[in-house]
């Protein structure tokens, strides 16, 4: 049925239990595995006592700082899947909004089934960005099946 499944994941409590539920599923159609992590963009508006705008994602520590973290939820997405004997790609999407990322890296991978969960994310933040989920849910092509 699916021979490639995208897991989307932020290191959450909440995306581990789709990341889980993807992984069985994987293994059980026996279908090639991603996952995937996105880094949103960085917000700017921050300001030094000149005035002028700190950079910060103009200076060579912020691609490491943002891989260094994107590793911190990748690398142990990849552990969950190779104790289950599974081999999964790992992805990092750098500087798109989340749904963004999940949806093109679906596409460029060739992905027939998008797993990812409600909601990762709590309070304002999730006021202020609305529902990746939902938008992920709109503008997929393929399937999502949404872990709650």
């Amino acid at each position: 049925m699916y021979k490639r499944i995208l897991i989307a994941t932020d290191g959450s409590e909440l995306a581990e239990k789709g990341l889980r539920k993807g992984l069985e599923l994987a293994k059980d159609l026996d279908a090639e595995v991603d996952i995937v992590t996105v880094s949103e963009p960085w917000a700017v508006g921050m300001y030094d006592a000149m005035g002028w705008s700190v950079g910060y994602m103009n200076s060579p520590e912020y691609k490491a700082d943002r891989e260094e973290t994107a590793q911190k939820v990748l690398a142990p997405a990849q552990a969950v899947a190779q104790a289950q004997g599974l081999r999964a790609n790992v992805v990092h999407v750098l500087d798109r909004y989340a749904a963004d990322g999940i949806i093109d890296t679906a596409t460029e991978r060739s992905s027939d089934l998008i797993v990812m969960t409600s909601h990762g994310r709590r309070g304002v933040t999730r006021v202020l960005l609305g529902s990746q989920t939902a938008e992920v849910l709109a503008r997929s092509t393929v399937p999502v099946l949404v872990i709650r």
